[in-house]
């Protein structure tokens, strides 16, 4: 369904920024779409629920969340706020870590810029669904002073300082905003030579390899099983994932847990569904742990 909204005005202004992060990702990833618009919404509300400028763009964006709800239903992603934090979480975070090797390899451009300040809106989005966890806190943070940073050393004409403030002061530093968000986040019209390209249309980022990408490929890869033999799969091994031997596990019973622990350990298993979706093994395992830790112990790692 489609949305056409009138400028913003004054009082709900600051909201243009998830609008324009929606509209960027309606035609990839509605789910991205609908919680970019809803944060707009609630935060909207707060600023200004009573004029007619504010109003004419609120009622229409709260009547387009309502249809959008009924006809996605059954996405989990949309009807299910732990689905939701997992999958807004995975996509912020591939957008930060490409922005990121990008900028400790001294490769500046728009593109790190808008990369940089998509993943902070979406963190900031991500906020709406629960209390963000200190590292992701940071991230976001840090990819905000980032892209404000890089946008105003490229303005500048001067050349950013790779990575963090060597000083580890990073987080105290004050920029400002990127200016309205239109110029540092405006596709980018070329591409330099040995840099990296973010495409909005298809929200593709690649470094130097040609057709590299860090989203998951349209089919998944197929691991190799020719040395996962039953001897190296139990007992003995150096990999935690098939030494089970390595692991504590107690085939007793768990803890008991309260519903507010349930819904934690749910949350990790989510995330490693999540995270398995774009074969990013590590942090599964890490939170399968926790999630088996929690179930164990009733205590968090």
């Amino acid at each position: 369904m489609a949305l056409t909204l009138p400028p913003c005005p004054a009082s709900i202004k600051p909201i243009q920024h998830y609008l324009k992060t929606a509209t960027e990702h309606e035609k990839r990833d509605p789910v991205i779409t609908y919680w970019c618009r809803l944060a707009a919404l609630q935060n909207g509300m707060e600023m200004d629920k009573s004029s007619k400028e504010a109003l004419a763009v609120l009622l229409p964006l709260m009547d387009w969340l309502e249809n959008t709800k009924k006809e996605m239903s059954g996405n989990e992603a949309i009807t299910n706020e732990v689905v939701a934090s997992a999958h807004i979480e995975n996509h912020a975070m591939k957008l930060f870590l490409w922005a990121d090797k990008e900028d400790r390899e001294s490769r500046f451009n728009k593109n790190v810029v808008k990369a940089f300040y998509t993943s902070g809106m979406l963190f900031d989005v991500l906020s709406t669904l629960g209390e963000l966890s200190p590292e992701i806190a940071h991230h976001k943070k840090y990819a905000k002073w980032k892209a404000a940073y890089i946008h105003s050393c490229l303005k500048n004409g001067e050349v950013p300082i790779p990575g963090p403030m060597a000083t580890g002061d990073d987080e105290d530093l004050q920029f400002p905003s990127v200016p309205g968000a239109d110029e540092a986040t405006s596709d980018p019209t070329g591409n330099t030579s040995g840099g990296s390209s973010y495409n909005q249309g298809g929200n593709e980022m690649s470094g130097g390899a040609a057709g590299s990408s860090v989203y998951p490929p349209s089919e998944p890869v197929v691991p190799q099983t020719h040395n996962m033999k039953p001897e190296n799969i139990s007992g003995g091994g150096t990999n935690p994932v098939y030494g089970m031997n390595n692991l504590n596990i107690q085939p007793t019973g768990g803890a008991k847990l309260s519903l507010e622990q349930i819904t934690k350990a749910q949350k990790f298993c989510k995330y490693a569904i999540s995270s398995l979706d774009y074969e990013d093994v590590e942090t599964a395992i890490l939170n399968l742990n926790k999630a088996l830790h929690l179930c164990q112990t009733g205590q968090e790692l």
